[in-house]
């Protein structure tokens, strides 16, 4: 079976670093973004198999990436994660087609349940 490429965008560095070393570990191949426009950027040279998508950064939110890869008919599975508790936040991101999202901190387990199901399950942007 090949490696899945998960594209992981989050504006903080750390949190990037260490969840792209955790995912590597799990045989993921990893590619982070530190800005939700340079992972769209990125999809015309390869799309992801998963996009682990934080919703608060500056510039494009992680919505709004989402939206983005609705307008580029990018059909991926997508987990958020977030360490806001906003409920609607939360139901906007679920209702948009995102196969999980998770708060922060969450476990290394919850993260690769999430990832793994979100594979299984495959596109579903619409």
């Amino acid at each position: 079976m090949a490696t899945k490429y998960l594209a992981l965008v989050d504006d903080e560095g750390p949190v990037r670093q260490a969840l792209g070393r955790l995912l590597r570990l799990a045989g993921y191949e990893v590619l982070g973004f530190a800005s939700g426009q340079a992972f769209l950027d990125s999809l015309r040279v390869r799309l992801p198999d998963c996009v682990l998508l934080d919703i608060h950064m500056p510039g494009l939110s992680g919505l709004q990436v989402r939206d983005g890869l609705k307008a580029a008919h990018a059909d991926l599975p997508i987990v958020f994660i977030t360490a806001s508790d906003d409920a609607e936040l939360a139901d906007q991101a679920l209702c948009g087609g995102a196969k999980a999202l998770l708060r922060k901190p969450f476990s290394r387990q919850v993260l690769l349940d999430a990832v793994d199901a979100a594979l299984l399950a495959g596109p579903g942007l619409h």
